[in-house]
């Protein structure tokens, strides 16, 4: 059973990979059975019933017989699960768990439904394909979920990143080392760390997975005759993530633009944040059990190429590329969504066409047979160009800022952290979906809902047309 302090720092953590909070017990028990099931089918983990959405506490009441409705509705997954069910009392409030430990005989079916969790969301497995590609990766377990009995967390963990990842997750200093691995599943049963908390937190993970860094390669000309310059990252994936774009920024043109005697802003030849998607795309979703290739990043005279072990998935369709995604390494995927450093799950393709495309430039190609690769033209920037007369990225943000304000002037009660990320998306893109907004604000679809409601009840927000073709207003 959880303690107090744990729960507390599970709260404090917020929903995740491995959590998932509901202000009340559902009238539709189901939806917690789903959320059960998936996270037996996946790395294990724990539904907080009493948390709202923006990890505050409330007040809820479970009776016997609501606990054993509950235990009836959790009793529909097959095969059977022993899960826990107990009240823990936090800021003199009961909060119900339900732990749940990753299934020994996956996969775990609800009403002939295969559940499996998705970074911070559930998704049901619809397809063949998808259900192909679970079996697959149940075969074999998740190259993230598996041990690696030689890391060792007292020798081998990379201190000054673990106090960062906790600073940017937002933790307490107050929360030991070994609560938050523990709340974070990034440990098996039997006390091993598993890979995906190697190639997280470990110092040096490319000393127990050969191929676990980047190498960046920049080459004389348009061919791979001569080598200029080969420089391999290691450590962590985030600080091999930060010397890649410090690299590529070492060896791309940037010129600098002075609006309206503002600070100066950095303009890249090939936009940053083209740049950073690629690389995060690659190291959270290329494939750790190829053993014979590493990431590669390639700079020519005329193009960039970003490579990684691993094409698309057999879960997703070619015509569902860039729309859907399905993570080779979720437990990975979960950790790099708690600091904020990958966005909504399938997004990122699109984001780095968007941004590609504002700049004029040619629209990235995607290569996704065997290895995933993908390629953006360079073009020259005229580096004596010290000020621009261009349109500021800034006046997007004031202009929401206003709004903001306007918004809040007319409140007649608070919005949550939530809703005004969910306004704020809908300012930025009036086609934004559910999914998408789930993704980004890093709450299920469910919850998503339930603020649009909220916002709609104070005429805040509206649906224009049809669910589909239609788009989102803010009043």
């Amino acid at each position: 059973m959880l303690s107090k302090e744990d729960v507390e720092n599970i709260i404090q953590s917020g929903e995740g990979y491995n959590a998932e909070f509901k202000e009340r017990l559902p009238k539709k028990l189901r939806e917690l059975s789903e959320e059960v099931c998936a996270f037996a089918n996946a790395a294990g983990g724990v539904v907080l019933i009493g948390v709202d959405d923006d990890n505050q506490v409330q007040r809820v009441t479970m009776d016997n017989a609501k606990r054993s409705a509950l235990q009836n509705s959790l009793n529909e997954i097959t095969p059977n699960l022993h899960c826990p069910i107990y009240a823990v009392v936090i800021e003199g409030r009961e909060v119900w768990v339900i732990e749940v430990d990753s299934g020994n005989n996956k996969p775990y079916v609800l009403s002939g439904v295969i559940y499996v969790r998705q970074g911070p969301n559930t998704q049901k497995l619809t397809t063949v394909e998808q259900m192909r590609d679970f079996f697959q990766q149940a075969d074999k377990i998740y190259f993230d979920e598996a041990p690696c009995r030689e890391f060792s967390v007292e020798k081998d963990i990379d201190e000054e990143w673990f106090e960062e990842f906790r600073l940017e997750a937002g933790l307490s200093k107050a929360i030991t080392r070994q609560q938050i691995i523990n709340n974070l599943k990034v440990t098996t049963p039997d006390g091993s760390v598993k890979n995906g908390g190697v190639l997280f937190f470990g110092e040096s993970p490319e000393h127990f997975f050969d191929t676990a860094a980047i190498r960046c390669i920049a080459f004389e000309g348009t061919t791979k005759t001569n080598i200029i310059d080969d420089k391999r990252f290691g450590g962590p994936l985030v600080n091999q993530y930060k010397q890649a774009l410090q690299w590529l920024k070492s060896k791309l043109s940037v010129r600098y633009i002075i609006e309206d005697a503002g600070p100066r802003k950095e303009q890249w030849e090939i936009p940053e944040v083209a740049l950073k998607e690629a690389i995060m795309n690659a190291l959270a979703h290329r494939d750790y059990y190829d053993k014979g290739s590493r990431i590669v990043i390639e700079l020519f005279e005329d193009r960039l190429e970003v490579t990684n072990p691993g094409g698309l998935v057999s879960a997703i369709k070619p015509d569902e590329f860039g729309f859907k995604s399905h993570s080779r390494n979720p437990l990975l995927f979960g950790l790099l969504v708690r600091i904020n450093m990958v966005e909504q799950i399938g997004s990122g393709i699109r984001r780095m066409q968007d941004v590609v495309k504002e700049a004029g430039l040619p629209v990235p190609v995607f290569k996704t047979e065997g290895l995933f690769t993908v390629i953006f033209s360079r073009v020259s920037v005229d580096e004596s160009s010290g000020e621009s007369s261009g349109k500021s990225s800034g006046k997007n943000s004031m202009s929401w800022e206003n709004t903001k304000q306007q918004i809040a002037t007319n409140l007649s009660k608070k919005l949550s952290k939530s809703a005004w990320m969910i306004l704020e998306l809908v300012y930025e893109n009036k086609d934004i979906t559910i999914p998408e907004m789930a993704e980004q604000v890093g709450i299920s679809e469910r919850a998503i809902q339930k603020n649009i409601q909220k916002l709609k009840e104070e005429q805040l927000l509206e649906r224009v047309g049809p669910d589909k073709g239609g788009y989102w207003k803010i009043c």
